[in-house]
């Protein structure tokens, strides 16, 4: 089998955006009529670069190999045009075609992906949602009220980030992401989990602050409590907090998640699948963490076919933790493919067709694909 085409599309994603203005994603073709998707993401004005940068490994790289060596692949593409040190560019584009490899060789053997990565662990994944609806500066009680109104469609866990940029060493800022903490806890009680969303915008030492003083509500993590390029000051917040510490979506390849791991910098690994390397890579981080006794909780900000990847990830990974979604990938995430992704009780259940389980619906592919 080989490569014969690969098509490129950036989606215009429809109001209200959720999980970004655009998606990027990548169709192999082979010659044997089997095709392959794959997703990445690139949050920026930029994506035309990553576009074209895939176009360019394409024909370079990728006409005429085999999907099968998907290992040869990969290695070609991080040590040939990455020169071993791939950025927030480089390694989107080899999420994408990763992944689509991989959705071709599950079509080939008639098997969904994690059955060729150790087979199924898990019968149902358990996800979280952001609260999409909440916005900052809600009070505790409407926060509150937000947080149950997930419950009562059947989250075990929401997520939110109640720090403000730039003030999160503000007394004020402290006072204010505490009381909606725990409004959402007096509201939900022991009926969901609470997970700190934080980007990064503390320092150690507010961070520290932070910790100490929302530990009484028990949160399942800390997300992102300091920028990730200091992992020795992210280990200090660690060990200093008894909520556990959350990392990994700005993070690319196993290489960045062993130094995370070595310096017990964190104990949730956050791999986003769209832009740490792909489907194998994101399950050697997996078994990595598991060495090293941490959970996976997949980052997710894009398309169904990010998410697609991920579920197959976290059925065959031992350590999986939780999932996240984009409420219960509805909207459009559900219009662009032939069958919606299907929700339990706030459990995913996974597909079991072949490669990554899901189709396209071209007629929406081809509708919403902008031309560049």
């Amino acid at each position: 089998m080989k490569i014969v085409e690969v098509k490129t599309y950036m989606i215009d994603v429809p109001p209200p955006h959720w999980g970004g203005r655009h998606w990027i994603f990548v169709k192999l073709v082979t010659d044997e009529g089997i095709e392959g998707v794959g997703e990445c993401t690139y949050h920026t004005r930029l994506n035309h670069v990553v576009i074209e940068l895939i176009k360019d490994w394409g024909e370079r790289y990728l006409i005429g190999n085999d999907p099968f060596r998907i290992e040869k692949i990969w290695s070609t593409l991080y040590e040939g045009p990455c020169v071993r040190h791939p950025g927030p560019l480089a390694t989107p584009a080899m999420s994408a075609i990763e992944m689509a490899c991989w959705d071709i060789v599950g079509k080939a053997v008639n098997q969904p992906i994690y059955n060729l990565l150790g087979g199924m662990f898990h019968e149902k994944l358990r996800a979280y949602s952001y609260l999409l609806h909440w916005r900052h500066g809600d009070s505790p009680e409407k926060t509150g009220e937000v947080a149950l109104s997930y419950v009562e469609k059947g989250f075990t866990a929401v997520k939110f980030d109640p720090v403000h940029p730039h003030t999160a060493d503000r007394l004020e800022t402290l006072n204010y992401a505490e009381s909606v903490i725990r409004g959402i806890r007096d509201a939900v009680g022991d009926k969901c989990d609470i997970l700190i969303g934080t980007h990064g915008q503390f320092n150690t030492n507010s961070a520290i602050r932070f910790a100490k003083r929302v530990e009484p509500y028990d949160p399942l993590w800390f997300e992102e409590p300091i920028p990730p390029e200091n992992i020795k000051e992210m280990a200090r917040v660690a060990q200093s907090t008894s909520i556990p510490i959350a990392t990994g979506e700005r993070l690319l390849t196993k290489y960045e998640f062993s130094d995370l791991l070595e310096q017990q910098a964190a104990s949730i690994l956050q791999m986003d699948l769209t832009i740490t390397g792909g489907i194998l890579e994101a399950k050697k981080i997996a078994s990595m963490g598991e060495a090293h006794y941490a959970q996976i909780a997949p980052h997710l900000y894009g398309g169904p076919i990010g998410g697609a990847a991920n579920i197959q990830l976290d059925v065959c990974s031992p350590n999986f933790l939780i999932q996240e979604g984009i409420h219960m990938w509805d909207g459009f995430h559900a219009e662009i493919l032939k069958e919606p992704i299907q929700w339990e009780d706030g459990y995913i259940i996974p597909p079991t067709g072949p490669g990554l389980g899901i189709e396209l619906n071209e007629e929406v592919l081809e509708k919403h694909t902008i031309e560049l």
